[in-house]
């Protein structure tokens, strides 16, 4: 087969690929990663490229215009290699550096809190290192090397009846490995319900045991490093999880894997790829190695966390929405292929269901909802909504699918929380002129969840738009910004100019209509999960919003819209990226984490595909901020 040079610019950065190479594939060689929505398919147009020179095979161009094809703009995944190409990739097709949720929390949550929560479940990490001395063997004490090693660990560690064992990987090392080291040796265990496991031993050190406490979202993957000796986090990365060029979505994704057995495994591959390459960065900044590692704990939703150990998740999407299991078995990493111990174990999550995974048992786990009296309402917004609501007699659960809006998706200018994102609009009811907030103050490019809910909230305000989501052209103003095009109507965020771009960043009224469904999903499941269990909104003490999106929100613009329940403001809390808080507290605590595996089978899944009362309450939830007024007082 044929190899041809591709160059990206404005890198000029030059990979090498076989012919017949789609172009997203080799910018992903190239480590220049391109939006694809629709996984390659042809259909979002989001990997829009230029073809400065070469003759590539075009299979298909989508939407885009003639205008564009002779400017030599292609589809990336529909453009094929056939020979030597020179290539640029435009700033509104690239996947640039998240604003990634760490775990903290800008507002509203106590951080001692998880101190708290780890007092109360006890320190007791799910591996350990000690440091053991053993008399050299003789002709009278002449007992076997791991009998030896093994009765010093019951003395020291005070095991008692708990079983120790050695696999026969580390226990091929053993005789060298005590005797290079003069019988003065550091050994890292697995400690679980089972008994201890051998992972490494080495010579006699006093650099404590280190595990990975990792959250794999759909758009982003975080990891910190936890000493689990004291339980800090020493150190934390997080970036997009690689999986985004095969789509945005899950169902994407899952049309993607299921195709055949290799496409299981490159999209396996992006995701341990994604935290291998997390990892790396965090052991060259700390002067560590892969066998410092000795323990992980994962927290995913169920899809990504069946495609992170390669499990076929085509049932989650076929009707009744099955998974493969809920409760995850612990593997060794050299299963997996993470940079870490060979031996030392993963954990994963358990889930509950299809659509409610272990990172929704993980937030659960770290707002400790199963252990108090009040009823809380957990909520965790982003492409699908995942919602919670219960206290410590009994828990419900349930997910409804908002689709892509949230993230950026089906928007004319959307994109996600990533510079150049606009994340806060403010709008001249008189003038209707514009003031924006983007992230990291760079030239707008387009516009991420947060500050949509934020633009609706202000178009409403202004009277730019009524509450079914349509523009009024007749507005008092008549502002320059608010006009007709040939197939709908927009408002002008940014003139191209102000934009550093060809075109004006616009909303238009399709962009509206998007996100109301988007919202009404989301309220259409509080809204359904309440009557089920016939609790009024009056008894909840608190509404705690998970995730990346969810921390940006303005409570405010929120409830106006009808995105979030018409409450006080006190009443909601944020707790930022819940689902990697909950993976460092069952990483340092046996007992949270014997907790975690009984939340994912205490909490009870509602399907809120059965009945009428899920659809009912979505198409109610289709105005701003419902049909209903009265359910939002604040803005009668």
């Amino acid at each position: 087969m044929s190899q041809f040079q591709v160059k990206f610019m404005p890198e000029n950065r030059v990979v090498e690929v076989p012919d017949g190479t789609s172009l997203l594939n080799a910018a992903a060689k190239a480590e220049i990663f391109i939006k694809s929505g629709c996984g390659g398919k042809g259909t979002c147009g989001a990997c829009k490229v230029v073809v400065l020179s070469g003759d590539p095979t075009v299979s298909g161009t989508g939407n885009l215009t003639p205008e564009q094809l002779s400017r030599g703009v292609r589809l990336a995944c529909k453009t094929l290699v056939q020979g030597d190409m020179t290539i640029e990739v435009p700033p509104e097709s690239r996947l640039q550096e998240h604003q990634v949720l760490m775990g903290d929390v800008q507002k509203g949550f106590l951080q001692e809190s998880e101190q708290d929560l780890l007092e109360k479940f006890g320190h007791h990490p799910l591996a350990i290192k000690q440091r053991i001395s053993l008399s050299k063997p003789t002709l009278t004490e002449n007992s076997s090397d791991w009998a030896r090693l093994s009765i010093e660990l019951r003395r020291v560690l005070k095991t008692g009846d708990k079983p120790i064992h050695i696999p026969l990987s580390v226990l091929k090392h053993l005789p060298e490995s005590l005797r290079k080291a003069n019988w003065d040796v550091s050994i890292t265990l697995t400690d679980t319900n089972t008994g201890l496991t051998v992972t490494h031993l080495e010579a006699g050190n006093d650099v404590p045991p280190y595990g990975l406490a990792i959250d794999i979202g759909t758009t982003t993957v975080v990891v910190y490093l936890v000493n689990l000796l004291t339980g800090e986090i020493v150190d934390q990365q997080g970036t997009y999880n690689k999986q985004a060029k095969y789509g945005d979505d899950v169902i994407s994704r899952i049309v993607f894997a299921v195709e055949n057995e290799q496409n299981l495994q490159e999209i396996r591959n992006a995701v341990v790829d994604t935290i291998n390459g997390l990892l790396d960065k965090i052991l060259t900044r700390q002067s560590l190695s892969k066998t410092n590692i000795s323990s992980a704990m994962v927290a995913g939703n169920t899809t990504m966390t069946q495609l992170f150990l390669g499990v076929d998740p085509r049932y989650i999407r076929l009707e009744p929405y099955i998974p493969t299991m809920t409760t995850v078995p612990s593997i060794p990493a050299r299963e997996i292929g993470l940079h870490m111990l060979p031996e030392a174990l993963v954990h994963c999550y358990p889930s509950v269901a299809s659509y409610v995974g272990g990172d929704i048992v993980a937030g659960t786990l770290v707002t400790d909802l199963a252990n108090n009296e009040d009823i809380i309402l957990f909520i965790d917004i982003g492409t699908n909504g995942e919602i919670v609501l219960g206290n410590q007699d009994w828990l419900v659960a349930c997910a409804c699918s908002a689709g892509p809006s949230f993230e950026g998706g089906g928007i004319t200018f959307g994109m996600r929380a990533m510079p150049g994102a606009i994340e806060r609009i403010i709008i001249d009811p008189q003038s209707l002129d514009v003031s924006l907030k983007v992230i990291n103050n760079q030239t707008p490019v387009g516009i991420c969840g947060s500050g949509l809910v934020d633009c609706i909230a202000k178009l409403l305000s202004a009277g730019i738009i009524d509450r079914a989501g349509n523009f009024q052209l007749g507005h008092k103003s008549g502002s320059e910004r608010l006009r007709a095009t040939t197939d709908d109507k927009e408002f002008v965020l940014a003139w191209a100019h102000q934009a550093g771009g060809e075109k004006d960043v616009v909303i238009t009224e399709n962009d509206v209509k998007n996100v109301i469904r988007a919202k009404g999903a989301i309220y259409a499941g509080i809204r359904s999960l309440l009557n089920m269990v016939a609790v009024d909104l009056e008894m909840i003490s608190r509404i705690v919003i998970a995730g990346g999106f969810g921390n940006y929100l303005n409570i405010h613009d929120s409830v106006q819209i009808g995105l979030l329940p018409d409450l006080e403001p006190d009443r909601f809390v944020f707790i930022g990226n819940a689902s990697v808080k909950g993976a460092r507290l069952a990483l340092l605590s046996q007992n949270a984490w014997r907790e975690a595996e009984e939340l994912g089978r205490k909490m009870t899944y509602v399907e809120l595909s059965v009945g009428a009362t899920y659809m009912d309450e979505y198409m109610a939830a289709l105005f701003l901020p419902h049909t209903d007024i009265s359910l939002f007082p604040s803005f009668q």
